[in-house]
């Protein structure tokens, strides 16, 4: 890429981080491309063409010696993978170094949905993630990469992080991946650096600091908060950590890292305690630029546990009995711990473990979406959803129909193709395998079901 200047207050505070000499390799690298890299859903069984190599702190992610055209590439719309940049897929290595107990999960500020659908692998079933974001249009772009990776296990939510206030130590995790100055990306974004200055790092460190003073109350005890930014100063750093530790009572969490990744370990001194953050130079780490730290709450803060409610009352959530729900999971061939409600006649599923998580976070949150949606029944049939045809759910009562890679193109096209012999009705329609939506043989004539909204238009 062209070499564009970079701020001279950004350079001067880069010196004062980094020291002369290595601030001249930092210049060389932040003005060299970046490296593409995906990480895989390992609840879908997709293998990798593209030559690649292995993220060094994640079993899932690779980076591709080439960068693709996703766009055309159907596994990617059926959520095999998701492209996510290297560095923060570190948060998968402090999940499982430190082997956080799982359960009901935060990410406050969540959009596009690349650390959400990492928290969803993570959980699997055996947790549910909310997963939050404040913008109407990125809660939107959130909700459709969630349903595409399919497991079931989430609850999108539009609200600002004061709206959470009632749900005080409700957490087993909070992850704040705050909004920042966006230092990290100058490489991948020529336009941060023209927007960057010390003024804006000083708006956005006061909004952390909105945030986090919200988002420290909501981690029950012995629970983990998580807190990163796409950026290398200070001020939204490690000035975060003595914010926090000072606001709140919280331990320090030491991250194990191996010497050869590159990663640089900072420590802040607060309230007696050595608090860590980890910081990734992009001309140390094969990555863009970012920052990490995990705190632990005291072990005397507050616990919330749901209450069962004996008369489940929501504005447009209609509760399905359990009786009803058995019945449901029995008909589908799903596992047999699921939990249904109705939208609009149209029956959604949730993990019947975490029902009571669920319901307490309706009554105070903006949901967009959660669990899977199935569709309308009318008697013993189904209208079956795209959010079922791409959810790691069964598919057990319709038959599928394999495309080739120009077929499913033109199927995400919503174009016309050849199906050949098909049988009536609902045919699930596949991808190397992977569910990727529906169509309706009618006889005379076979209609596309995939979403409108979503369809490819290059």
């Amino acid at each position: 890429m062209p070499e564009t200047n970079l701020p001279i207050d950004f350079e001067s505070q880069m010196l004062g981080l980094l020291g002369k000499a290595e601030f001249e390799q930092f210049k060389i690298a932040i003005n060299s491309p970046s490296r593409t890299s995906i990480r895989l859903n390992s609840a879908k069984n997709f293998s990798l063409s593209w030559e690649n190599t292995s993220i060094p702190w994640s079993s899932t992610g690779f980076f591709l010696d080439e960068r693709p055209s996703f766009t055309l590439d159907p596994a990617i719309h059926a959520g095999a993978y998701y492209v996510q940049e290297a560095s923060s897929v570190f948060i998968e290595h402090i999940l499982h170094s430190l082997s956080i107990p799982r359960g009901i999960y935060l990410d406050l500020a969540a959009a596009p949905g690349g650390k959400s659908t990492l928290l969803s692998s993570y959980l699997g079933n055996e947790g549910m993630l909310i997963a939050n974001e404040v913008i109407q249009p990125r809660a939107q772009i959130l909700k459709e990469n969630i349903i595409k990776w399919g497991l079931g296990n989430t609850v999108v939510t539009n609200n600002d992080p004061e709206h959470f206030e009632a749900l005080e130590g409700f957490f087993d995790l909070v992850l704040v991946d705050a909004p920042c100055s966006g230092e990290g990306m100058f490489r991948k974004d020529p336009q941060a650096r023209e927007e960057w200055s010390i003024d804006n790092v000083q708006l956005c460190s006061a909004r952390q600091k909105r945030i986090m003073d919200q988002a420290g109350v909501l981690v029950k005890a012995d629970g983990y908060l998580v807190y990163s930014t796409c950026t290398f100063n200070e001020r939204e750093n490690e000035d975060m950590i003595r914010f926090l530790t000072e606001e709140f009572s919280y331990e320090p969490v030491r991250i194990p890292i191996d010497t050869s990744w590159n990663i640089r370990e900072t420590s802040v001194e607060s309230d007696g305690k050595t608090f860590y953050g980890y910081r990734f130079f992009p001309h140390l780490v094969e990555g863009e630029g970012f920052f990490i730290t995990v705190f632990r709450r005291s072990a005397e803060a507050y616990i919330q546990e749901p209450k069962r409610v004996k008369d489940f009352r929501h504005p447009y959530l209609k509760e399905v009995w359990d009786r009803e729900s058995s019945d449901l999971d029995e008909e589908m061939g799903f596992d047999g711990i699921g939990k249904y409600y109705t939208l609009n006649d149209s029956y959604f599923r949730i993990s019947k473990d975490w029902n009571l998580h669920f319901q307490k976070a309706s009554q105070h949150l903006s949901l967009k979406y959660f669990g899977v949606e199935l569709g309308k029944k009318q008697k013993n049939d189904w209208i079956p959803t795209h959010e079922w045809a791409v959810s790691v759910l069964p598919k057990n009562n319709f038959p599928t129909h394999e495309l080739s890679e120009r077929e499913a193109i033109e199927f995400l096209r919503k174009n016309d193709f050849e199906v050949g012999d098909l049988p009536s009705g609902w045919v699930l329609i596949t991808y190397k395998n992977l569910p990727l939506g529906w169509i309706k043989n009618l006889g005379n004539r076979v209609n596309n079901y995939y979403p409108k909204e979503w369809r490819i238009r290059m």
